[in-house]
């Protein structure tokens, strides 16, 4: 069977959070951030396909704004992608959404969440990158993850 790709995207660099006044929900890119979301949209544009899915926070969601746009289609936001909640709900979401799909989180979820997928077997080709505006490319067979690649960020 055909490896399907899905892609892994950690949030493009936001404002200094011990700086940020207010809900952290709300923390948003910053102007190298937003650099990061347009280049992000050009790598990506090509590759994804129409679903994109977002942690709830302003910072992910700007991530994948450009890139949406220019697909044509909306992101959807799902708290199993949010800060804090771990990796069990991004596990759910990478082995069940379309194929070429764009799933934008977090600097503590996507770790976890790939340490998880390489304790079930996922082989890792290259170093990890967790850096803001980082994209994990997965290959997936059989709704299990089998490779990944990190792309370093823009």
């Amino acid at each position: 069977m055909q490896p399907e790709l899905l892609y892994l995207v950690r949030h493009a660099k936001a404002g200094d959070r011990a700086a940020w006044v207010g809900d952290d929900h709300q923390r948003p890119l910053s102007g190298k951030g937003h650099t990061q979301a347009a280049a992000l949209a050009d790598h990506l544009a090509p590759l994804a396909g129409a679903t994109i899915v977002s942690s709830p926070f302003l910072r992910c969601i700007q991530t994948v704004t450009p890139l949406a746009e220019r697909l044509g289609t909306t992101v959807t936001e799902d708290a199993r992608l949010a800060e804090d909640r771990g990796f069990d709900g991004a596990l759910e979401l990478l082995a069940t959404v379309p194929p070429g799909s764009v799933l934008c989180s977090h600097g503590d979820v996507i770790p976890e969440t790939m340490a998880a997928l390489e304790r079930r077997g996922c082989r890792f080709v290259g170093p990890p990158d967790w850096r803001k505006g980082s994209v994990w490319v997965l290959q997936r067979v059989d709704g299990m993850v089998v490779k990944a690649t990190a792309w370093p960020p823009p």
